[in-house]
């Protein structure tokens, strides 16, 4: 039986998300507190905690909605990002759409995914069951070993170093797209 979320739970839950938005995009995602967005979302601290046990769980809340629009498209969508195109082209197309994500959201990704975290989320693990069936597809040897190497790239961490450096977007896809002919032809 579904439970319906009651009325003032929904309103503090839509309160929370957007304050946290703002305080995620205002300035560095990791330094915005629990305190600070129960503040600015005009709730107490109880209320936050009860549905969420960290920021992390907060941003990966903001983050949920993206990131299933994105796995829809790797598993329904056209090709080459969805099923029908070869995995090279696949990688490559998921190459793209990742950094693109990380571009419009990678406030929300260092707040939710950073760090050891990442691994723990499951967006990473169906990130990492995509790339890794994309390398089985095209037969690369031991593609359990290259699957996380060939996901490092997209963390957040590295995607915001690399645009701090310079790098733009379109360099970065075109050189993970080079990486993805390579490791599954």
């Amino acid at each position: 039986m579904e439970t319906r979320e009651r009325a003032d739970a929904a309103r503090n839950r839509a309160k929370v998300l957007a304050a946290a938005a703002r305080l995620f995009a205002a300035g560095d995602p990791r330094a915005v507190t629990m305190e600070d967005i129960a503040r600015a979302a005009g709730v107490g601290r109880g209320t936050l905690y009860r549905r969420y046990p960290d920021v992390a769980s907060v941003a990966a809340a903001l983050l949920d909605e993206h990131e299933r629009l994105l796995q829809g498209e790797l598993l329904h969508g056209a090709p080459p990002l969805g099923p029908g195109a070869p995995p090279h082209e696949r990688l490559a197309a998921f190459f793209a759409a990742m950094i693109d994500l990380l571009n419009r959201h990678s406030h929300l990704i260092l707040g939710a995914e950073a760090g050891p975290k990442r691994f723990a989320v499951g967006a990473y693990g169906f990130w990492r069951a995509h790339v890794l069936a994309l390398l089985r597809q095209a037969g690369t040897p031991d593609p359990e070993a290259l699957t996380d190497a060939l996901l490092a790239p997209l963390a957040p961490e590295v995607f915001l170093h690399q645009r701090d450096q310079g790098v733009t977007t379109d360099r970065l896809k075109a050189a993970l797209a080079r990486l993805a002919r390579v490791a599954a032809p």
